[in-house]
């Protein structure tokens, strides 16, 4: 059974699913996918070739799935796939990907999305991922299982944010922030881990030592990072979490890794 509040534009060639409620004056074009027991509140606006996975909730005035804001982009056959139990709060734009970085724009389940927050073309956003008020993902950003994106910060375009990591609010961030790690600052620098996360999950405090040990060794200032980070493997190798963040690190990409703020203030 779907519920259709009468003021709602609902195209007759979406697909929606079982226990969908549509609000007042929602607009759902014809190539929507709706899961089922998805809750459109009202004024929300779905276009393009968007899914909206099962149990999400959208509020009023979010739009999702409209044209990129990219000049490059052509009007082509691209995607915005959104997983399932989302909380799309009000105002928030999604956007769907583009030829230059793969068609699709996607996000995982069980994320939140806070007034306001903007996830641009060709992001690929991970589970439990929380952005703040007006946090702002530019284009081709990834964004690890568990991250938070704090309040009225921007993350440039082809950026990645590792799993579990934590971005301080007001922060602009123009390089990869590791897995765990925590940044804050205007142009924004590593801070050392996220610990406050880490124990709200339930990793051991063996877990957390070893990472907090393995950290201090990466961003020593001895030697060379890639000298460093071969001494962690020796030490910690056997360690999952340690070995994530090597292999975030080692990862090629277009940025450079965030560093710790130096000691001098500069």
């Amino acid at each position: 059974m779907v519920d259709v509040h009468p003021t709602a534009v609902v195209s007759s060639q979406a697909n929606i699913g079982n226990d969908v409620r549509i609000g007042p004056y929602c607009v759902i074009g014809p190539e929507s996918v709706i899961g089922d027991g998805v809750f459109l509140h009202s004024h929300v606006v779905i276009d393009g070739q968007t899914v909206v996975g099962e149990g999400t909730n959208i509020y009023p005035f979010a739009s999702i799935g409209l044209p990129p804001q990219d000049l490059k982009y052509k009007g082509e056959d691209s995607s915005l796939i959104i997983g399932a139990r989302n909380q799309i709060r009000e105002h928030v734009t999604m956007n769907p990907g583009t030829e230059g970085g793969g068609m699709k724009t996607i996000i995982g389940d069980d994320c939140l999305f806070m007034i306001g927050s903007h996830v641009a073309h060709d992001c690929i956003i991970g589970n439990h991922v929380i952005l703040a008020n007006n946090a702002t993902l530019g284009g081709h950003v990834q964004v690890g299982d568990f991250a938070i994106i704090g309040g009225l910060s921007g993350i440039h375009q082809f950026v990645r944010i590792g799993a579990h990591a934590m971005v301080g609010g007001m922060s602009g961030v123009e390089q990869d922030l590791i897995p765990y790690g925590s940044a804050m600052g205007e142009r924004a620098k590593l801070r050392g881990l996220n610990l406050i996360g880490l124990q709200r999950r339930d990793f051991s405090r063996e877990d957390i030592n070893i990472l907090r040990t393995a950290y201090r060794l990466m961003f020593a200032h001895e030697g060379t990072l890639s000298e460093r980070i071969d001494d962690v493997i020796t030490l910690y190798g056997d360690n999952s979490g340690v070995m994530e963040i090597v292999e975030f690190i080692r990862t090629e990409t277009s940025r450079a890794v965030l560093q710790p703020k130096i000691s001098n203030g500069s």
